[in-house]
């Protein structure tokens, strides 16, 4: 067989896996996103690269670019299964809800109801409280991997300048934009921005971010239970009175996990994986290093040399619930239709009875989609995060200019490892729901893993859904 892309004189045969899927209708959104991603791969460095997309529930493609494994030369394929990091927030955030909806989780109540084990908390002088619902939208004043709480507040002052001081010039930039009737896309960001695309390789070759220069994220003990990874941080001070300002905490998630056990009454990882498995995920599992996972991959960094090496060996079991799972791409994109199926099937009244409930009820999902107040997305200037989601809502302030789309995702990096899931939905047209034309879920979705820390995503995951997005309003036009 002829690797994809070796027919359009891109790629070369031991560089290449076959794609699982690229059928008739997508041709032109597939090799433009196959091309972006190459750019990506390249500038960035990356080993390994995986992507799928979901276009109305069904996967039109995936494929893996580069290498699992660059020592022992096994190539990316579309089942290969990689660290997902952070976006394991959200798989957490659908089992917090399920018990929500089933009334077995208040998310409003003190998490000391569920694990008194965890101390009541005095924020300068004053008893405070903390709840499953701030937990979600990091707004707890739990720490991040950062202990320092000046270090933190330091950084975050920098961020504001340095928001202060671009904002002017790309307000200036929009203005004349709009001004010649053109819509600042993706394609047209200003440089800084496409850079952190590929920040992983800038001008020092290897060089880390700050957040990976934490100790605690080579962690290398096993914890036993989630109760137990608590100690790390459950005695630390509070960074912020609860609900007053935000910051994103891996940490606020192991306090998660440890609620999602006491209220289930099952181990969390068991809850997890069954949840997995109602799912049909089968391919998502613990990262554990004693486990034998079939097409799993391995993780790379560059070392202070500029060199590829293999990335640290570390323990995620103190945090299971906030970066701790491994997916394909194709199961992320079985859990974003859930996501998605469920969102939409309450809008398609006259179905007859013939569609099944979603795995969430409708406003279940409205809700953790509902951008929450103080909030920030570090990777997306446009969102909101809402409940274990970044959100970004549907706005359009000028006639013929830019177009907000309504869209959810989550981004991730861990050591050796980078990741993003974007649902971008359709908006719904009245007239096919009725007449019951069209079935959830509507809408594109994309999933993108890497085996490299520190390599942004969203903006790629955007690119690409627009692609397909584009292609498919086309095919309606025909």
């Amino acid at each position: 067989k002829v690797p994809a892309g070796c027919e359009a004189g891109g790629g070369q045969e031991e560089e290449e896996a076959m794609p699982a899927s690229s059928p008739r209708g997508f041709g032109a959104a597939i090799e433009r996103s196959r091309d972006l991603l190459r750019r990506i791969k390249d500038e960035a460095g990356i080993p390994g690269i995986l992507v799928g997309v979901s276009v109305d529930g069904k996967e039109v493609w995936s494929e893996g670019l580069g290498y699992a494994d660059v020592e022992n030369r096994v190539l990316c394929k579309p089942e290969t299964i990689m660290r997902i990091a952070s976006i394991s927030k959200c798989l957490t955030m659908m089992a917090i809800a399920k018990l929500w909806e089933e009334g077995k989780l208040d998310l409003d109540a003190p998490v000391q109801k569920y694990v008194p084990e965890f101390p009541e908390k005095v924020y300068e002088g004053e008893k405070v409280t903390i709840t499953t619902r701030l937990l979600v939208s990091h707004l707890s004043g739990i720490r991040h991997y950062e202990k320092d709480i000046a270090k933190v507040k330091e950084e975050k002052e920098k961020a504001n300048r340095a928001l202060k001081l671009t904002k002017p010039n790309q307000d200036k930039e929009q203005k004349e934009k709009d001004g010649k009737g053109i819509e600042k896309t993706d394609s047209v960001k200003p440089k800084k921005e496409h850079e952190g695309e590929v920040k992983s390789r800038n001008s020092k070759p290897g060089k880390r971010d700050k957040e990976f220069e934490q100790e605690e994220y080579y962690l290398k003990e096993k914890f036993e239970s989630v109760i137990e990874s608590l100690k790390i941080f459950k005695n630390d001070p509070l960074f912020f009175k609860p609900g007053s300002q935000f910051l994103y905490s891996t940490y606020g998630f192991t306090l998660l996990s440890a609620v999602v056990e006491r209220v289930s009454g099952q181990k969390f990882t068991d809850y997890m994986l069954k949840m997995f498995r109602d799912l049909d995920m089968l391919s998502t599992v613990l990262d554990d290093n004693e486990a034998m996972i079939y097409n799993r991959a391995r993780c790379y960094v560059y070392n202070k040399k500029g060199r590829l090496v293999n990335a640290p060996y570390v323990d995620n079991s103190y945090k299971w619930a906030g970066g701790g799972f491994l997916s394909s791409v194709g199961d992320l994109l079985k859990f974003g239709n859930a996501m998605l199926y469920s969102y939409q099937v309450g809008q398609f009244k006259n179905s007859g009875g013939k569609l099944l409930p979603g795995y969430l009820k409708p406003d279940t999902v409205a809700m953790m989609w509902t951008p929450v107040p103080k909030t920030e997305v570090s990777w997306d200037r446009d969102g909101k995060y809402a409940m274990a989601w970044a959100v970004v809502e549907k706005k359009q302030q000028y006639g013929f200019c830019r177009q907000q789309r309504h869209y959810a995702s989550h981004t991730g990096g861990a050591v050796g490892a980078s990741s993003v899931l974007l649902i971008l939905p359709e908006d719904l047209d009245s007239k096919a729901i009725d007449t019951a034309l069209v079935a959830p879920p509507r809408g594109v979705i994309v999933s993108i893993i890497c085996n490299m820390q520190s390599v942004s995503l969203n903006s790629t995951a955007l690119k690409i859904a627009r692609e397909f997005d584009k292609e498919k309003r086309a095919q309606y036009i025909d």
